[in-house]
């Protein structure tokens, strides 16, 4: 049987594979559970998005290909063998071998795709290694929730050499110069026409799952800026078959064939059904058949049990935070430079008593998390739409109970002013309730003596003054029974005494680690070592 496959453009301009057959019902049926296949009764043949997967397919099949889907069949293999064995040129660190055949992904795929592995094994770094690769594809433009901005520029500057970096805030507009813009939801609606104007080649969607109403301005925004860019990545770790409305968005800005629009996608997906108020698209249905026909056309999704060979006990990762409150925050770091000052030099401030230095440090640090709260909340609310248990760490009450607040259906608190029973309660419903998500602990009660191995992501929204606090909070996780690798995440405020805490517990852990019998590091030391960096 005649069965043939040629490359071709179709009237978008679009290269797409354009396949003939003659009639066999089986070989129809076949054709008809390819993703974005199209039929053109006037030329009786069918057209497919162009992919490797397709293809592949397709020689399955036994069908013929003609010279020029041969030669880009080599042209990509050739690609991503070469990511595959020599990375990515220039690029700074090292990649998991898992991540490096996300890359290969991407790129096999030109730079149109959703990566949809599951938190923490490191989509944003893909997408930073498939820029690396094309440097000369600039502009780029990524769109990302406000708290995770200058997580974005931070990962950037560590992974690619001397990059070209604007973070963009406000409404108030400009013609952006650099080659990676960076940009929240929240404002791109009142950027959008300025950033067509710069032409970007590639569009970078993190936590696209954000824009998954349609109605929202975020999304029409979003839509309107895809427009006529020819590379576009889609980043999301959400459970996209649990709730596969919140990701059509995406899969149509990649690549509007695959689904030939909106009702029929909902109708087979989402359950579609009439709740007595009105239609209903929140639900899943057919579930198998949507897996496959993402994996097969854009998607790679990888689960941490997938690629656990391959990581390490622990992931540590520094998410920087802005705080709102800058102005207020300055004038209280400069009384504080003013109060050493005023004690004559770092000696005489020694002298002073230790719970007046702990207060104005203090200070500092509640002015910190007053100012950074917000975001913090929005990275916790990002990550729970994942659907995976979270353990929080922080050192005041009243962040704890703003949090439990906050979360009230999803989240448990472990603090000092509990009772034991409580405590017990706690920690119980936590690690035996699927509904219980969220433990918010406090460092100085819960970072000993308890087991909450039913989660492998932590945060600390604050920090404890020694390594050895940070290490026995991390150990609640990291400990017997623990069967994934531990993702800590630092969401702390740039520019501020955090960071300075920071780099002490790292100075101070080189230390005592030094030293077979490592003494932990004395409060009173640690006070003396930040009001030094402030001299």
């Amino acid at each position: 049987m005649n069965k043939t496959a040629k490359m071709a453009v179709n009237e978008k301009g679009e290269r797409v594979i354009q396949i003939q057959f003659e009639y066999n019902l089986d070989t129809l049926i076949q054709v008809r559970e390819l993703p974005g296949r199209k039929y053109y009764p006037d030329w009786h043949y069918w057209s497919t998005p162009l992919n490797i997967e397709t293809l592949n397919t397709l020689l399955h099949w036994q069908f013929t290909i003609d010279d020029s889907l041969q030669k880009y069949m080599e042209k990509v293999k050739n690609r991503s063998d070469k990511i595959l064995r020599d990375g990515i040129p220039d690029l700074k660190g090292t990649l998991f071998p898992f991540q490096a055949k996300g890359i290969s992904f991407v790129e096999a795929h030109d730079g149109r795709a959703l990566i949809a592995d599951e938190m923490g094994l490191g989509k944003t770094i893909q997408a930073i290694g498939w820029m690396q690769l094309h440097r000369d594809k600039i502009p780029v433009v990524i769109v990302c929730p406000a708290s995770l901005k200058f997580n974005w520029q931070n990962e950037i500057e560590k992974w690619m050499p001397d990059p070209s970096i604007e973070v963009l805030s406000g409404t108030k507009t400009h013609i952006p110069k650099k080659d990676i813009v960076i940009i929240n939801y929240d404002i791109l609606f009142a950027w959008t026409e300025i950033l067509q104007k710069i032409n970007p080649k590639i569009l970078i969607f993190d936590e696209v799952h954000k824009i998954k109403s349609s109605k929202a301005h975020r999304t029409k925004a979003s839509k309107k800026l895809a427009k006529n860019i020819p590379h576009i990545i889609a980043l999301s770790g959400t459970p996209i078959l649990n709730r596969p409305i919140e990701i059509y968005n995406a899969i149509t800005m990649i690549d509007s064939s695959i689904f030939p629009n909106y009702r029929y996608f909902v109708q087979q997906y989402c359950n579609y059904h009439f709740n007595g108020f009105g239609w209903d698209a929140n639900g899943a249905s057919n579930t198998d058949e949507l897996h496959e026909k993402l994996n097969s056309s854009l998607m790679i999704r990888r689960l941490k049990k997938d690629v656990m060979p391959e990581l390490p006990d622990k992931i540590f990762s520094f998410v920087p935070m802005e705080i709102k409150n800058q102005k207020e925050y300055n004038e209280a770091e400069n009384d504080f430079i003013k109060f050493i000052t005023e004690q004559k030099g770092l000696e005489a401030a020694k002298r002073v008593s230790n719970a007046v230095q702990f207060a104005k440090i203090e200070a500092l640090k509640q002015l910190t998390i007053k100012g950074k709260l917000d975001d913090c909340i929005e990275w916790i609310e990002d990550f729970l739409e994942t659907d995976n248990k979270l353990v929080v760490f922080a050192w005041h009450t009243e962040v704890i109970n703003t949090l439990l607040e906050k979360f009230a259906k999803l989240a448990v608190k472990f603090d000092g002013k509990m009772t034991a029973t409580e405590k017990e309660n706690s920690k119980i419903s936590f690690m035996n309730d699927p509904k219980s998500r969220l433990f918010i602990g406090q460092i100085a009660t819960a970072g000993e003596g308890i087991t909450l191995t039913v989660a492998s992501n932590l945060a600390f929204i604050e920090l404890p003054y020694t390594p050895g606090g940070l290490d026995q909070c991390i150990d609640r996780l990291h400990r017997i029974g623990q069967k994934e690798c531990v993702n800590v995440h630092y969401l702390l405020a740039k520019g501020t005494i955090e960071e300075k805490i920071a780099h002490l517990i790292d100075k101070k852990r080189q230390t005592f680690d030094a030293v077979l019998d490592g003494k932990e590091t004395e409060q009173n030391s640690m006070l003396t070592e930040i009001m030094k960096l402030y001299e």
